[in-house]
């Protein structure tokens, strides 16, 4: 099961699902190994626009200065 990720980064992942992305363990645990594998790279997909986003903000601030 999930032979291309180690326990630690199991449980890293669920944590971080748990407390930043509102799922709860038992949602989380039910889940299909690729199910979760496309919810994790939504997730990923999500952040790296949000983070850009945040970048281009700060970048827009620093020119107004």
């Amino acid at each position: 099961m999930l032979s291309h990720d180690n326990l630690i980064n199991i449980f890293k992942t669920n944590f971080a699902m748990a407390q930043h992305h509102n799922y709860s363990f038992t949602e989380i645990e039910n889940m299909m190994p690729w199910e979760r594998d496309i919810y994790i790279q939504m997730l990923v997909d999500h952040v790296e626009k949000e983070n850009e986003r945040v970048k281009q903000e700060q970048a827009k601030m620093n020119r107004r200065r």
